[in-house]
């Protein structure tokens, strides 16, 4: 027998060290910083074992071949080791370990034989002792440390992976105890998606007991490792450190106030941590785990071992979704806004949804463009750009918005439709005039040619503008034509193959429709912008809510049919007061199948009736995941639950009769054939997005359809998880393009990306500069962790913009999907089309985002609710139960009192 160090053969090494001084070995061996360390060989323990009798003790656990026998058993052995005494040539050698090492504070530690391995690490399952300062005491924990290798934890721990207790024994090492003011632990692979292009580093203050016991609240960073930049940083609460105390062991102590809630390593560090994982790394077969400790000068490396259980590695361009995926270069700025697009993608969407949106977008306004003629060069030119015209942060969609002026700049009048367009898009902050002018849609190589083409696409614009209303119907016949042959089909009945087919088939059907009428955009931002300078004209000084109540799209805009079918159901309710404590009671998850089996039949048949022309139609309704009312009913009784209240609605501003008393004569022909043309506009684009809302119920139908099928083929593990998949993965499932046995693993990442994503805030707009986007820049410029905000204090007064007038004092109900407004104030922090069956039950509306152009503003205006958006934190700053008011031509809200 003979102490093993770093001069030991490796021979005999990795016959007799066990896994942890096999890998000390090798980094010292290979001249990384490593506290000196000796270790007692697993020869040692069998001269022990043999010197005490306890072979035979041994021979019966390791013949064990059930868990409680094994139990048992491993009890009187561990009795034996800890009872005996240590043979005089075993005692010897610990002395002179103990003493190669400086005979100081010591760590003793156990390195089993089939500790660290591949397969299994044994992490945790033997023990080691901190702050071990004499001889009698090392003796005592090399004891120790051989006993439990016959722990119950080490034992439970080999049955459950398939293998019994081995003879194998246990080695131990005694080490230098670091002076540690910091320790932790690296992974050279992301321990949670499986990534390998990412270093995660755990740290704490002191010894590292606190982080592997999880007795303190490590901070947590993770680094990109071409790069060296943090994508991603927590920083724990440190209330507590572990340091030696006195003659032996270790104990928790306070941190100071001031450091427990600052990172424990600088960038610096980070950065040399980073370096030390990935040159350890490049010595071994895969991803290791790496435990290290900080004096202040130095970074001393414990412990390496393979990291086992690593989820399957996923390539970072398909497993995490991020920007919108175009090529710029190093300095080139983003801007991301999500204003009202929120209004349809709210909190997080799926990959699906982003994709499909992102892919229908560019298609359509591609489209667009051939529909004004522009040149085929030119087209191909927008084919960089129409793409990327989303963006998807941390699972939340935003308008990549620079893109958007550029849209803007195809058809003709730029300079007052991009103006305009910031209204609409219901954005905070208007770009600079400079910047404006440089974000054209594509280039020509001449001046002549652009002359030429620009004149073009100005005529075919103008004749467009003349002839959008028939347009307009024309789209409508042949849009319903396609909608009732699609939607006859029950898809769930189809094998998967036919009904990607028939998808494919409407995809196309719907784009090659949709493009040439996104004119209709086109030409509301130039009518609008042309009657605001119009307004400025004839009529001076004119109110805020003026410029949103003097265009309309007429009170029978086909997208209110849902709000006044629910508010015709809920007036029939209200007659019957058992029915509606029916609906006031029963969970909504099985109010349809109660209904359906009761006596009110009548109103069960108004059920299905609204589900047979609405049943499109849902909360979120233009996320893919987002199940419907025919495929859940649920969401119809939680909408007519809020109408029910027969909440008084307050009446709007007359514009004609402002006009009445101010515009008379050739102005006022003027004015109302610019008006009634803006209004005709608005209400055939709300046609065209009832339209848009059919469309992807349908769209959706066929998802959902094929996630099914790719469940039933074992490529999904249920059907939903079809929405963790990007659009491109979904089309090479059926074409043969996408690897499917790795879409499990895929489809695992992503889940586990979007709860870390829920935790955090989304900020309204934030600036971007190149391609990559690393969480720590974010994070500066609003993605934190959700933290509690102080609510606004009476008498505050919140200002945005107006939408729909009108004055209401009532009670706040704030609120993410419409439910449980009762009569009172709503108040959201956005709104999609789904939400207009709830408008009814409102005294007022309050939206955080959005504009004065979305849906529901339309359709709130249409019903007299009084409406302010645009109010920065309402959601925040107001809560549930406060006393507001809201006035709606002025666009304010005042907190009255704290509480109702």
């Amino acid at each position: 027998m003979q102490i093993l160090g770093a001069s030991t053969p490796s021979t005999a090494i990795r016959e007799l060290a066990g896994g942890k001084a096999r890998g000390l070995h090798s980094l010292t061996c290979h001249g990384f910083k490593v506290p000196e360390w000796a270790a007692i060989g697993v020869d040692a323990f069998a001269a022990f074992i043999a010197a005490n009798d306890v072979n035979s003790l041994l021979a019966e656990l390791t013949s064990a071949t059930d868990l409680a026998t094994a139990l048992d058993r491993a009890a009187t052995v561990r009795t034996a080791i800890l009872g005996s005494p240590i043979p005089e040539p075993v005692r010897d050698m610990v002395a002179l370990a103990y003493e190669s090492v400086g005979s100081g504070r010591v760590a003793v530690r156990s390195s089993g034989a089939d500790e660290d391995g591949v397969d299994r690490s044994l992490a945790g399952q033997f023990d080691s002792f901190l702050n071990v300062t004499t001889l009698d005491d090392v003796l005592d924990a090399v004891r120790r440390c051989w006993a439990s290798g016959f722990s119950d934890r080490s034992v439970r721990y080999l049955f459950e992976h398939g293998t019994g207790v081995s003879k194998g024994g246990i080695a131990v090492v005694v080490q230098r105890l670091v002076d540690a003011k910091s320790s932790g632990v690296i992974f050279t692979a992301n321990p949670i998606t499986g990534a390998r292009n990412q270093i995660a580093i755990s740290s704490v203050y002191g010894l590292g007991e606190g982080l592997v016991s999880g007795a303190v609240d490590a901070d947590y960073v993770v680094i990109d490792k071409s790069t060296g930049a943090v994508d991603d940083r927590v920083v724990g609460e440190k209330s507590e450190q572990f340091v030696p105390t006195g003659a032996a062991g270790c104990a928790p102590t306070p941190v100071p106030e001031q450091l427990r809630n600052q990172p424990t390593l600088s960038d610096d560090e980070l950065a040399q941590l980073a370096e030390l994982g990935i040159a350890i790394e490049s010595l071994h077969d895969g991803p290791q785990d790496i435990e290290w400790v900080g004096d202040g000068e130095n970074f001393w490396v414990l412990q390496v071992r393979p990291i086992t259980a690593l989820p399957d590695a996923v390539d970072p361009s398909k497993g995490v979704i991020l920007g919108a995926t175009e090529a710029v270069t190093d300095d080139e700025m983003r801007i991301w806004d999500n204003s009202n697009i929120i209004e349809s993608f709210s909190g997080i969407s799926s990959p699906l949804t982003l994709t499909t949106a992102a892919d229908v977008y560019g298609r359509v306004y591609r489209s667009y463009a051939r529909s004004l003629r522009v040149p085929e060069a030119q087209l191909r030119q927008m084919e960089v750009w129409t793409p990327a015209m989303l963006g998807y942060f941390h699972g939340r969609v935003y308008y990549n918005l620079l893109h958007w002026y550029r849209m803007v700049h195809i058809a003709p009048g730029y300079p007052l439709n991009w103006r305009v367009l910031e209204v609409a898009l219901g954005v905070d902050e208007s770009i600079e005039n400079d910047l404006a002018k440089t974000l054209r849609p594509f280039t020509f190589k001449t001046i002549a040619h652009k002359g030429f083409s620009r004149a073009v696409t100005t005529a075919t614009y103008i004749k467009r503008f003349a002839e959008i209303d028939s347009k307009t119907e024309s789209f409508m016949t042949e849009f319903y034509k396609v909608y009732d042959e699609y939607d006859a089909v029950d898809y769930n009945t189809l094998p998967g193959e036919e009904v990607y087919r028939r998808y494919r088939k409407l995809e196309r059907d719907l784009v090659d429709r949709w493009g040439p009428m996104m004119v209709l955009d086109a030409i509301l931002l130039t009518s609008s912008g042309l009657l605001f300078l119009l307004t400025k004209l004839f009529l001076k000084d004119t109110p805020e809510w003026f410029q949103y109540a003097v265009v309309s799209p007429g009170s029978d805009v086909e997208s209110a049919e849902p709000a006044r079918a629910m508010q015709d159901m809920a007036k029939f309710v209200r007659a019957d007061p058992e029915l509606a404590r029916f609906i006031n009671t029963t969970p909504p998850e099985k109010a349809y199948a109660a209904v359906q089996a009761s006596d009110w039949q009548e109103f069960a048949g108004q059920v299905d009736e609204y589900i047979a022309k609405y049943g499109y139609r849902s909360l979120d309704e233009l996320k893919l995941e987002t199940p419907d009312l025919r495929e859940d009913p649920a969401s119809l009784f939680v909408m007519l639950r809020s109408a029910l209240p027969d909440a008084p609605l307050s009446k709007r501003a007359d514009a004609d009769d402002y006009l009445d008393s101010r515009l008379h004569g050739v102005r006022r022909k003027i004015y109302e054939k610019l008006r009634g043309k803006t209004s005709r506009a608005l209400g055939n684009r709300e046609r065209l997005r009832f339209c848009r809302t059919r469309a992807f119920g349908m769209v959706k139908r066929t998802i959902r359809a094929m996630g099914r099928d790719l469940a039933r083929q074992g490529i999904l593990d249920e059907f939903t998880d079809v929405f963790y998949l990007r659009l491109d993965e979904l089309h090479g499932c059926y074409e043969g393009t996408t690897d499917t046995a790795a879409l499990a693993g895929l489809v695992a990442a992503r889940k586990a990306q979007r709860a870390l994503d829920a935790e955090l805030v989304a900020p309204a707009r934030f600036v971007t500069r190149g391609r990559a986007f690393h969480n720590d820049e974010l994070a500066a410029q609003g993605w934190v962790p959700i933290s509690a905000t102080e609510s606004a204090t009476a008498g505050t007064v919140l200002r945005g913009t107006p939408s729909a007038s009108g004055v209401v004092r009532g009670r706040a109900v704030v609120v993410t999907e419409p439910q449980d407004v009762a009569g009172g104030i709503l108040v959201a922090y956005r709104t999609d089309p789904g939400w207009v069956a709830a408008l009814p039950s409102a005294s007022a509306l309050v939206i955080e985002r959005g504009s004065p152009l979305t849906h529901v503003a339309i359709v709130a205006r249409e019903l007299g609710v009084p409406t302010v958006v645009q109010i920065k934190d309402v959601t925040k700053l107001v809560r549930t139960g406060m006393n507001i008011e809201v006035d709606g031509a002025s666009g304010t809200v005042t907190i009255l009192s704290e509480e109702n």
